[in-house]
């Protein structure tokens, strides 16, 4: 086999095993993927006014507060049909950070007796997003707008992925 032929052989099985440790799972540790949100329903209402954010980016206790406390989201009436609700909560339960075996990293130096209501007061997000890795005044960017906008920065954060780019 010529050596360009092997190099390009080499190439596409690195990038193989990497697409397929991401799909299985091996990225799940990683501090640049969280699972993306998978449950149609949650990513329909979600979306539909934000980013449908990773269940694996909070507890159960927050996702159970911010689900059960729709009428006032941040502000806003985010109420939905208690079918729907029920439903988009008990999913973001199940993938929550602490259940599940998920995303253990995420959960350091979180109290047990702590309910963080954003995502921006976890102390892994605080770490990531710490003077020196990010610039505090990127997040009043006009394309920015908030530490919530989490596309401005991270291209593939929809998938799931929040690479530094």
């Amino acid at each position: 086999m010529n050596t360009m032929k092997f190099k390009s052989y080499l190439v596409a099985a690195i990038a193989g095993i990497g697409f397929a440790g991401a799909a299985s799972g091996v990225l799940a540790d990683s501090d640049e993927y969280f699972p993306p949100v998978n449950h149609a329903l949650t990513k329909e209402e979600c979306s539909a006014c934000h980013m449908a954010f990773s269940a694996a980016f909070l507890p159960a206790r927050s996702w159970t507060k911010i689900m059960t406390t729709l009428d006032n989201h941040f502000g806003e009436d985010a109420s939905l049909e208690p079918a729907a609700q029920n439903e988009i909560q008990a999913w973001l339960e199940a993938n929550a950070a602490d259940t599940g075996g998920n995303r253990r990293g995420v959960m350091r130096n979180v109290a047990g007796n702590e309910t963080p209501m954003r995502i921006t007061e976890m102390p892994w997000w605080k770490r990531q997003h710490r003077p020196g890795e990010v610039n505090p005044a990127a997040f009043s960017r006009p394309n920015v707008g908030s530490k919530a906008n989490c596309t401005a920065c991270h291209r593939g954060a929809e998938r799931g992925y929040f690479e530094d780019d």
